[in-house]
């Protein structure tokens, strides 16, 4: 069974956050961290049910972002507190370093401009480069390439381990995490008291980090609406790990007024991502892969970088982004109501997540609730999944691999399954060990993983005839 968080000693809560993304998880560690009494509702059964578990795991520096926003300063300012934190959360970075490829003149053209807007963005590390020039920083790129931009100080980070340390630590200091438990309407009186799917919760400020329900979730607090979610579908592949020794930079397109465009770039896990597209769709939920789409998109991988032509392919998925009709940020506040909304996210909230957080929280300090005194930061420190560093099996004494592709070990599985965030769902336990996730998908280790799972996940691993379970 799922093991839940005994709540704090009063069932009143200073902030209530609806959605356990990397935002939600964000802003719980934050508000945690300024003394408040944290509730994190999520209608999913684990941490990054929706948007967040589908990205390309890149720390943005905010070099293409619109000069003078939010997004900008957001991005800038979550960076920075990733950069200080992650050594004593045990999160990777994987110093990559991008290139902004141009493959014909017409981009050629375009990158003078993208580097003075990295600049006035206060991106000093920028370098324009022949294409010469760029392929002796990566012999894998196709002679094709006419110029470059190189930013030194874009980087690949754990995607999902993040989001986790951040709500481990406000877990630690007393945060309650709702899994399963939709919000169905919020009420304010005075207070807020909020029907989930499982009961009431009663807050004095709400949040709403809820991504591709942001707008659904102002609807059901009974605010008109500002802002509507317009979700934008990315295929990703994921080639093999041979591929790794060819990509060992972030390859990013010439951006376009739509999105950032087809990006090949190396993971901290050792695999290559080829991905993502971006593709207008109504459903919030189902993300499909297409065949079609996914052969151009390693026919694309293999005229970036010619080595990949040659390389298999791992796994195939599709994520949402949680879009709007606006490129910026929607982020409302509502004092009276002492309501917070961080909508619109879409492919920057890992990098910005950190800053979101510190974000809200200045906003809530403008509104009529009892003051807040921050307390320390306990030592919270997540297990390594990242290939560049030391894994649990690289050490003594490590026991049985139950994974051999990802060489991920019985007591890493039984450490995430005790932990104070356990994973809901066979999805979560993946993110949190890589179980299941390299060249056999799970072939040879589901059964195994669903014996070690029983009763321990919302929805039990089913293998075979259903034994397992």
């Amino acid at each position: 069974m799922l093991r839940t968080h005994a709540p704090p000693s009063q069932d009143l809560f200073d902030v209530a956050i609806i959605g356990a993304g990397v935002v939600g998880c964000a802003v719980a560690r934050r508000f945690a961290l300024a003394g408040a009494r944290v509730v994190l509702i999520e209608k999913g059964s684990d941490i990054l049910s929706g948007a967040s578990k589908a990205n390309s795991a890149i720390l943005h520096t905010g070099f293409d972002a619109p000069p003078g926003s939010l997004e900008l300063d957001l991005i800038k300012a979550g960076r920075a507190e990733y950069l200080d934190i992650r050594a004593g959360l045990n999160l990777p970075l994987v110093t990559t370093g991008a290139l902004v490829c141009a493959w014909n003149e017409m981009e050629a053209g375009k990158l003078e401009a993208i580097a003075a807007q990295g600049r006035a963005n206060g991106i000093t590390a920028l370098k324009l480069m022949t294409g010469a020039q760029a392929r002796t920083t990566m012999p894998g790129l196709s002679e094709r390439l006419v110029a470059a931009i190189e930013v030194e100080d874009e980087h690949v980070i754990d995607p999902w381990t993040a989001p986790l340390a951040y709500l481990t630590q406000a877990v630690a200091l007393g945060a309650r995490f709702l899994r399963q438990a939709e919000l169905v309407e919020g009420r304010f009186a005075g207070e807020w008291t909020l029907s989930t799917s499982t009961g009431d919760v009663r807050a004095l400020s709400v949040v709403n980090a809820a991504g591709l329900f942001g707008d659904v979730v102002d609807r059901r607090l009974g605010f008109a609406p500002e802002f509507e979610i317009r979700p934008r579908k990315g295929q990703f592949v994921v080639l093999d790990k041979a591929a790794f020794a060819h990509v060992p930079r972030i390859v990013l397109p010439v951006p376009t007024e739509i999105t950032k465009g087809v990006v090949v770039c190396p993971t901290a896990f050792g695999n290559v991502l080829v991905g993502p597209t971006a593709e207008e769709q109504d459903d919030r939920v189902r993300a499909t892969v297409e065949t079609e789409t996914l052969e151009a998109l390693l026919e694309r991988g293999a005229q970036i970088v010619p080595a990949l032509r040659a390389m298999p392919v791992t796994a195939v998925y599709a994520g949402l982004r949680p879009a709007s009709e606006s490129k910026a940020y929607r982020i409302f506040t509502r004092p009276e109501q002492r309501a917070i909304t961080l909508g619109g996210i879409r492919s920057t909230g890992l990098s910005a997540a950190l800053g979101l957080a510190q974000h809200a929280l200045s906003l809530h300090r403008a509104f009529d609730a009892p003051p807040l005194v921050p307390v320390e930061p306990p030592p919270v420190a997540l297990p390594n999944l990242a290939e560049t560093r030391e894994r649990d099996w690289q050490t003594p004494d490590h026991g049985e691999i139950v994974c051999h592709c990802e060489m991920v070990t019985r007591r890493e599985i039984e450490a995430a399954l005790a932990s104070d965030v356990p994973p809901g769902d066979f999805g979560g336990l993946k993110r949190r060990t890589r179980a299941g996730m390299g060249r056999c998908q799970g072939f040879y280790c589901n059964a195994r993983l669903a014996q070690m799972t029983k009763g321990r996940l919302a929805t039990a691993l089913a293998v075979g005839d259903g034994e397992g379970s």
